[in-house]
């Protein structure tokens, strides 16, 4: 094969021709001065490389975010200095919290005038370095492409994250000799070692109560199947994060849902009742698992992560594998052995039936109001396996994780570790880019209003959206914490803002309706979603709803709050 030979370039066609090198083929940004020479290397590279405009840096961060979430690959972000950048902030951290592949591009001033207070002048790599991976502040031009191509296998090794790379106006504008080369090879991670492997396995063929806790960490590592084959070998059951949700088609029979603060009643029991517990790519938060620095009861913990600073960091376990989690589950599976746990089936049948006690009681005292449940029912009766769900942050993000019936890998796309409100109108746009999948997002008032601006880009790029505005009037998961916690003082929960949102919709050129009954929402969820533009159903919640089980902030899986009154 003939050698690529060097051709003399501006750095910001080396950055553009550099991208495309990696695979890119979609960019979200926003344009400013110290990046119009980026933007004009991008309007001459049209055809090759596509650029979508946002209405806000936030917006452009998210759908970097929900593309990644929707196809693997990196997300790739673009901003100008000074506000634009920081504009970005909310949306890296996000995607840190989450590990989430993306790389952040930004301008900066020129070299000459960093550190002199000039327009638009901030250090941004200093601001985001607690919450990237890595970050670059390329000051030579001859660096450029090599600081991409590491930016792209930083961002997509070992645990996945965001990497910043913040480029001067005069390292974009300079000339250098570029060298094509080509897409750049995860770095390789470590191998547990064999006899780790073999006393997870000892610990498996043992259990008498196993149950496997699957985080996002397994849906990066795509291990499904395993999973499955792992359950139905050593008769366990699965429970899952809130990231780990989508990782198992919700018709399995083993797989429990998400367990934690707003989980399954059966999923988080059973984890408090396992003697051993597996897993995988999980952080072991307290709004999964509670009262952190203790194992549930006397289990025994085998925890698989790729990032060696999780092993330990929240609860003691008993194997802490590091490495890559696809050859340590693969290793641990083909030790197991067949077994058959009567007395374990016996007591999830138990939970679940308490579990569905638990909803159907809500659903009574609610009458034939418009419930949460209700919504979902018509919602995973009309989407298909394809539908993409989106939420943002709140009551309307837990009702989803336990109402929502996920068939396929990465079909979820919501903020967990940061919990960022206004994440989600972003986040729909990336991935309907990323995949073409109608997407569905579920979200709030409060929320809503955080990022709203973006339904002028989804109209503008004519993306067939569904938006379902669950709309109760209050900050809902702050104002239910209010309820049961300080004595229903309402403080700055109850939003009293006369926004008409289907007049709104309208207005930035969407399609719009209200429904207060089951009937109204059915018809226009129909209609939505044969709609080939965004579609907004504005739907009325009772403000009392809560999100039930709910564990307590601090508590332990003993202290699940099941009934109000």
């Amino acid at each position: 094969m003939k050698a690529q030979q060097p051709i003399q370039k501006n750095g910001s066609e080396i950055l553009i021709e550099t991208l495309i090198e990696q695979g890119v083929t979609d960019i979200f940004g926003y344009p400013g001065g110290q990046v119009l020479h980026i933007y004009d290397a991008l309007y001459q590279a049209e055809g090759r490389i596509r650029h979508i405009l946002t209405a806000h840096e936030q917006g452009a961060a998210h759908a970097a975010d929900g593309y990644a979430r929707a196809t693997g690959k990196v997300g790739v972000v673009i901003a100008t200095s000074g506000p634009g950048a920081t504009n970005l902030v909310t949306g890296i951290a996000t995607a840190m919290l989450d590990s989430i592949p993306m790389v952040a591009i930004t301008g900066n001033v020129a070299t000459s005038l960093v550190g002199r207070d000039s327009f638009q002048e901030v250090n941004i790599t200093g601001i985001t370095m607690p919450i990237t991976k890595h970050n670059y502040f390329v000051t030579d031009v001859r660096d450029l492409a090599d600081c991409i191509r590491e930016a792209f296998q930083i961002a997509k090794s070992g645990r996945p994250g965001p990497v910043l790379i913040d480029i001067p106006k005069d390292v974009q504008q300079a000339l250098c000799l570029f060298t094509p080369k080509g897409v750049v090879k995860r770095l390789g991670e470590r191998i547990a070692p064999g006899s780790d492997i073999e006393r997870a396995a000892e610990l498996l063929r043992n259990a008498k109560r196993p149950y496997l806790y699957i985080g996002g960490g397994a849906v990066s590592a795509g291990i499904t199947d395993d999973i499955i084959q792992m359950a139905e070998t050593i008769d366990a059951y699965i429970g899952c994060t809130l990231m780990g949700l989508s990782a198992f088609p919700h018709s399995y029979d083993r797989f429990l849902g998400m367990q934690g603060m707003h989980g399954k009643y059966a999923a988080s029991r059973a984890y408090r009742e396992a003697d051993v517990i597996l897993a995988v790519g999980v952080r072991f938060s307290d709004r999964a698992v509670g009262e952190p620095g203790q194992n549930p009861h006397t289990a025994s913990v085998i925890h698989l992560d790729t990032d060696i600073s999780e092993i330990n960091k929240n609860l003691t376990a008993d194997v802490g594998l590091v490495g890559n989690i696809e050859s340590s589950f693969s290793r641990i599976l083909a030790k197991c052995e067949p077994q058959c746990h009567p007395t374990w089936q016996k007591k999830i049948l138990s939970f679940r039936k308490q579990g569905r006690a638990i909803m159907e009681q809500q659903e009574q005292l609610a009458g034939d109001t418009l419930t949460p449940k209700k919504l979902f029912d018509i919602i995973n009766a009309e989407k298909d396996d394809d539908t993409m769900i989106v939420t943002d942050v709140g009551q309307h993000q837990m009702w989803t994780a336990q109402y929502i019936k996920l068939e396929r890998p990465r079909r979820l796309a919501t903020s967990g570790g940061l919990g960022t409100m206004g994440y989600g109108m972003g986040a729909a746009i990336g991935a309907y880019i990323a995949c073409g999948s109608k997407p569905v997002l579920i979200t709030g008032d409060g929320s809503f209003g955080m990022n709203l601006n973006e339904l002028a880009t989804a109209v503008t790029y004519h993306i067939p959206m569904v938006i379902v505005l669950m709309n109760n009037g209050v900050l809902g998961l702050v104002r239910q914490m209010q309820t049961l916690f300080y004595e229903h003082r309402y403080a700055c929960t109850e939003l009293q803002r006369r926004t008409d949102f289907v007049k709104l919709a309208e207005a930035f050129g969407a399609r719009a309706g209200r429904a207060d009954t089951v009937e109204a929402f059915q018809a226009l969820f129909r209609e939505a979603m044969a709609s080939d533009m965004p579609f907004l159903i504005d739907t009325q919640i009772d403000p009392n709803a809560l999100v039930l089980p709910m564990l307590p902030p601090g508590g332990s899986m003993d202290h699940l709050i099941t009934t109000i009154g």
